[in-house]
């Protein structure tokens, strides 16, 4: 009969989880068609052992369980199990913050495990052995499939929480339905054919709801906080593709989740509760909780090789294990390591893909029945590791910040109650998280949204800038901005998912994945990304690769290999970020919330996860062997991070009010000022100053060694380690930034900024560092040096009249006085007037303008464990004065230039004389290299040294200069300023200027370069000296600075100062 095989599944599924059920109660109440049983137990100690999660159950029931089988109609309708309020509770093990148990204790966890293990199987085999002769093998294997494909499963009701110190996270689901579906993705009762391999299924959640709330010492909750997410509803798909009929395992899995909107909260108190939660999983993935006992490493290797049969799914944890032992020296088992590896809740999670899908271990036996044959023939075979995409969507998320505040009631006998105040939202739109994973060799992780941006919402710190009585424009409140909108993008970030109709699944295709690190480099490039999303794109790519020319993904069991042939599997990891154009607006609105957002951020008493270990170093170290050398020296694991930022532009306004005093200390670990905020009115004063700052690109690589503790010890116990492996020993840092650039701009009562004023104009820079990973191995070498820097500014100008100045000074002096109440600062209305001149209107009186430039600036530091060093080089310096001179016409006066040839400064020659740019061999202005010893008691052995050169310097003393220093802002004729909203004239555009200004170095941003090197964007006056190349510069870019008329030098000196001035022109 069916039930003589259909029976012994459900029973064993139900009995195994449940505590105190009788089975021949069970088995009769399920040829009744239907079972209800009430006031569950669940068996914890079971889950803990199949789950292998670092977390232990508290408590865990069931209020009722309902199974239905509609034994007349199994091969059409579907078995339907229903839960009614499910509740669990669960904790960080013991084990896992606390290194006390003993590995003794593990061991006889896990010979009891196996001992359980062993004995339930027997039993299931006695259960599910039965034979019919009237119902054929074949027919019941196939029945059993429609069977198990086709469970419906509703949980109603489901509550999980997690409790760790005074954290309380409770997950509420009041409705959960997983069924199977057709091609269309509609309910239908569906089994796997020759001719159409897959199978889908359908996962509604209803009104999902996720709390965080903070508990006392007595584990009350004293003050219920706002739900992170409160009634949320999203669908799930699921879509499994098998190789044949008789696959126990599909081949590819895709699980991928919608959300069409995710409306999050954040108090004040739940923020530092939150990011103690993400810290957690980080720490689960990177494997940094407190260390894993022995014990349970094996158990998990063993867990993983009882369900995959010991595939090639663990030779991550087997083969690299013995792969590094060989490498590195005396070192611990390698899950134990702190580094960036696909171990411990990875190596979990991989290992229950299979569990998900495949069929009970009871069904081994049903389908042993014609022989074994079937079920030597799949066990013969070494089984494949499963492709898994796993994919989570959002069309508009929502972020809200809130600032909670005790508010009691009139009563005094009445509860206080905890009032929230929104102070921030973050929207975003088209959010994308995609997992690729095949075995644990690959792994693939890309994040990525289409368009995001922040405003201000209400007042902060009691003082009312957003409040509705305040006359300010929602275009105000927007501080942030990034990406594109969904309207003009389109649906880009559903790709390729089972929400795109245009997906292969979804058109009876059988999808192609790319599992390779070079082409997977080429298709997902960062042009890729961002032409998909355009905000923010991040991919991270974690390979293990075979130089034997096997790729380690393959079914090949590595754990039966040879240890030699394990050195040759290599392992790299990649993360790439990058930001699409953003546009940042920091004015008093925006700092103070963010500001007010660390501060809640770190007011905690949590204690990190991962503890730095005690710096003990072993005395005897064994020397590796030359084969040892040689491996290391072929390839060494490295972990590489780039982040890039595209277009970025920055504006700080001039602060309306400053309360940073009350938020500065906090954040710096110091004690908050006592002093009550005395917030008065607030009052927007226009029109606002602002400084505005352009980068094109902003571009930072850091590397570091995968398993650096290990590397060190093995590389400091050599006696001469050649450079490569000490150049891996590091962790290097290379930023880059182009096109910098900054102006002074000004915002007007109608919300658009004016036309900026440049003073920086575009220059680049470049800086390099690396730091010496665990210098606690170096001691004894004291010739490493333990940390480096180089810095290089090809060349920088900055151009500035004495009012553009004193706005900047202001500017400065509002952020940098913290005062109590909102700053009355007001900005004098003529200091405006000259530094925003009106277009098209010339001054009557225009300000002299100062400009200084510096070329070829080159600056290294170094330090080892005895002394520090110092060096650097700077090619050349020049100030000049541009002032109106007759006839309207500006002259340019220098003021300062070298390096000079001041040998003949003192004669009237050197006057006359018409210097050209010196020959690319000569010296630089200034190089200087300085030492001194870390510590005073070493002076006897490293002294201190100090070497400086400094070429030809020539000043001349102009009343220009004094004019520049002694303007003050008067009073003139009042004119309106016409200001135009800000994108008309980007900054550093070329506008149309004299001819006279050309000869000014700085005066114009300089041109667009092909190549991306910081060092090429150069333009000196003399030499351009980088460490890619050398750069001769035109005659027209150098200032000449002979006189007009040199019969007149006899006069020019004994005239007065003005009149001399005034015949320096070029």
């Amino acid at each position: 009969m069916l039930e003589s095989y259909v029976t012994p599944i459900l029973m064993s599924y139900v009995n195994r989880y449940i505590k105190n059920l009788k089975p021949s109660d069970l088995q009769l109440s399920l040829w009744g068609g239907d079972v209800v049983l009430s006031k569950l137990e669940l068996k914890l100690d079971v889950l803990e052992q199949e789950l292998k999660l670092p977390f232990s159950f508290l408590s865990g029931h069931i209020h009722e369980l309902r199974i239905h089988v509609p034994w007349t109609k199994l091969g059409s309708e579907p078995v339907v199990i229903t839960i009614n309020t499910m509740e669990c509770i669960l904790k960080l093990k013991d084990g896992v913050q606390e290194d006390h148990e003993s590995s003794g204790s593990s061991s006889t966890n896990r010979s009891t495990t196996e001992s359980a293990k062993s004995s339930v199987k027997p039993r299931r085999i006695q259960q599910t052995a039965p034979s019919d002769p009237d119902l054929p093998p074949g027919y019941v294997q196939s029945l059993i499939r429609r069977v198990v494909n086709n469970v419906n499963i509703v949980i109603n009701n489901l509550i999980l929480k997690y409790v760790e110190d005074d954290i309380v996270l409770s997950v509420n689901i009041t409705s959960a339905e997983c069924y199977t579906v057709d091609e269309f993705w509609d309910r239908a009762f569906m089994d796997i054919s020759a001719n159409d391999l897959v199978l889908r299924k359908v996962i509604n959640f209803s009104d999902c709801t996720v709390c965080l709330d903070k508990r006392n010492a007595s584990g009350k909750i004293e003050f219920y906080q706002d739900p992170l997410l409160y009634k949320c509803s999203f669908r799930t798909r699921l879509h499994f593709t098998y190789d044949n009929l008789n696959s126990k395992m599909p081949s590819v899995i895709k699980i991928h989740t919608l959300v069409e909107s995710l409306k999050l909260s954040i108090t004040d108190q739940q923020l530092p509760m939150f990011i103690r939660i993400m810290q957690l999983g980080i720490a689960l993935y990177y494997g940094e909780l407190g260390n894993l006992k022995e014990g349970e490493n094996e158990d998990l290797v063993c867990h993983t090789k009882d369900i995959l049969g010991n595939s090639s799914g663990v030779e991550d944890e087997t083969g690299s294990d013995m792969q590094y032992s060989t490498q590195y020296i005396n070192q611990e088992p390698y899950m134990r390591q702190d580094d960036d590896q696909q171990q411990g809740w990875v190596s979990w999670a991989w290992s229950f893909v299979p569990a998900i899908v495949s069929y009970d271990d009871g069904e081994d036996d049903y389908t042993g029945t014609e022989g074994g044959t079937i079920l030597h023939q799949q066990k013969s075979q070494a089984l494949k590791d499963p492709i898994v995409s796993i994919g989570f969507y959002c069309t508009k998320a929502t972020v809200t910040f809130k600032l909670t505040e005790m508010q009691a009631e009139s009563s005094y006998y009445s509860p206080q109650k905890v009032k929230s105040k929104e102070v921030i939202l973050w929207e975003q739109e088209g959010t994308t998280v995609e997992a690729l994973m095949m075995g644990e060799p690959f792994f693939d992780c890309q994040i990525g949204f289409v368009g995001c941006q922040a405003m201000c919402l209400k007042g902060i710190m009691g003082i009312k800038d957003f409040e509705e009585n305040v006359n300010r424009s929602d275009a105000e409140a927007y501080f942030f901005s990034c990406g594109e909108n969904l309207s003009t993008k389109g649906m880009t970030y559903l790709t390729n998912s089972l929400f795109d109709y245009r997906s292969p699944e979804n058109n009876g295709i059988r999808a192609e994945f790319i599992l390779d690190a070079a082409h997977h480099k080429e298709t997902y490039s960062e042009i890729a990304g961002m032409q998909r999303f355009g905000a923010f794109y991040m991919d991270y790519l974690y390979t293990m690769e075979s130089t034997s020319g096997k790729v380690s993904g393959n079914q090949q069991d590595l754990s039966s290999s040879k240890s030699e042939d394990l050195v040759n599997v290599q392992e790299m990891s990649t993360k790439s970020l990058i930001v699409g154009p953003l546009n940042l607006r920091l004015d008093s609105s925006a700092v103070h919330r963010i500001m007010k957002m660390i501060v809640c951020a770190v007011e905690h008493e949590y204690e990190p996860y991962n503890k730095p270990k005690p710096d003990i170093v072993e005395g005897n170290r064994t020397m590796p062997n030359s084969e040892e050398i040689a491996s290391l020296e072929e390839y060494i694991p490295t972990r590489l991070t780039s982040f890039t930022i595209l277009k970025c532009t920055i504006t700080i306004s001039m602060a309306e009010f400053n309360l940073l005093g009350h938020l500065l200390p906090i954040i710096m670990g110091q004690k908050s000022s006592s002093g009550l905020l005395n917030a008065g009115s607030f009052q927007p004063l226009r029109p606002l100053p602002a400084i505005r700052i352009l980068m094109d690109k902003i571009n930072l690589e850091h590397s570091v060694p995968m398993y650096a503790e290990q590397l060190v010890q093995t590389v400091s116990s050599l006696s001469q380690p050649s450079d490569n492996l000490l150049h891996y020993c590091y962790a290097h840092c290379y930023l880059k930034i182009f096109g910098f650039q900054a102006g002074l701009t000004s915002l007007d009562i109608r919300g658009s900024y004016c036309l900026p004023t440049p003073i920086i104009p575009s220059f680049s820079i470049a800086i390099y560092g690396k730091l010496l990973t665990f210098p606690k191995y170096w001691t004894k070498r004291s010739h490493v040096p333990l940390t480096e820097c180089i810095f290089e500014l090809p060349n920088l100008t900055v151009q500035a009249t004495r009012a553009q100045t004193l706005l900047l000074q202001t500017i400065y002096q509002s952020w940098s006085h913290h005062v109590g109440n909102v700053s009355s600062a007001v900005v004098n209305e003529v200091l405006l007037n000259e530094v925003f001149q009106t277009l098209g209107v010339k001054s009557k009186n225009p300000l002299p303008t100062l400009e200084g430039s510096v070329q070829n600036v080159e600056l290294k530091y170094c330090s080892t464990s005895l002394v520090k060093c110092a060096s650097g080089t700077v090619g050349s310096i020049k100030i000049c004065a541009k002032a109106p001179g007759d006839g309207g016409k500006e002259k340019l006066i220098p003021l300062i230039q070298g390096p000079s040839d001041t040998r003949d400064l003192h004669s009237s020659k050197w006057l006359n004389e018409s210097r050209k740019p010196e020959s690319l061999l000569a010296p630089d202005m200034v190089a200087f290299t300085i030492q001194s010893p870390q510590y005073m008691d070493y002076c006897h052995n490293s002294g201190a040294v100090l070497l400086a050169s400094v070429q030809g310097l020539a000043v001349n003393i102009d009343p220009v200069l004094y004019t520049w220093l002694m303007y003050q802002p008067q009073k003139r004729s009042s004119r309106h300023i016409q200001q135009q909203p800000v994108g008309t004239v980007p900054l550093g555009m070329p506008v149309t200027r004299k001819k006279e200004d050309e000869v000014s170095v700085g005066s114009m941003p300089l041109a667009k370069q092909q190549s991306n090197q910081a060092s090429e964007y150069a333009s000196s006056p003399v030499k351009t000296k980088t460490v890619t190349g050398w750069k001769l510069l035109t005659e027209e870019e150098y200032i000449c600075m002979e006189p007009r008329n040199p019969e007149q030098l006899h006069k020019c000196e004994a005239s007065s100062w003005e009149k001399a001035s005034g015949k320096y022109e070029c």
